[in-house]
């Protein structure tokens, strides 16, 4: 169970020193070419949510993360030991809370700078803690449908 916490503290200096990185080396709205026409890396801030939503509101993010923190605590120590995919997406998800609350906490917005054009599309910017969350979630999201699938055909 340790594991999930060691990954996720590996993924919380691996976010935060990219963003280091990025501030430290990078104008604010600099973008440099990866892929032509695909991946960029830009250095922007969002003070808000994803796609950048609820601009300005840190009180509310500040409460909901701790909120959201405690929460993927105690299910981290409740169903990891009996579920290894849940603790992988547990540990996911409290890494990416954490790597954007340190931002918020102390820059007052999320360094982000992932930067990827999908058909087109200039998908919004993100950063490795955002990764974290996603893939954290999309895990769970997995994992519940896998179950209940299980459960289903244990029924009949």
């Amino acid at each position: 169970m340790i594991w999930y916490y060691v990954l996720a503290l590996i993924i919380i200096v691996v976010d935060q020193w990219t963003k280091w990185l990025v501030v430290t080396y990078m104008e604010l709205g600099q973008s440099m070419r990866i892929i032509e026409g695909f991946f960029y890396l830009t250095s922007h801030r969002n003070k808000g949510a994803a796609w950048g939503i609820l601009q300005g509101q840190m009180w509310f993010f500040y409460i909901i993360t701790v909120i959201v923190i405690f929460f993927v605590l105690y299910y981290l120590q409740q169903y990891a030991k009996k579920s290894p995919w849940t603790g992988l997406a547990l540990g996911l998800i409290l890494a990416g809370a954490i790597g954007n609350f340190i931002d918020r906490l102390f820059r007052r917005e999320v360094v982000d700078f992932f930067d990827f054009i999908l058909f087109r599309y200039d998908f919004p910017i993100f950063n490795v803690a955002d990764s974290s969350l996603v893939v954290g979630v999309a895990i769970i999201m997995i994992a519940t449908f896998a179950d209940d699938r299980k459960k289903g055909s244990t029924r009949t």
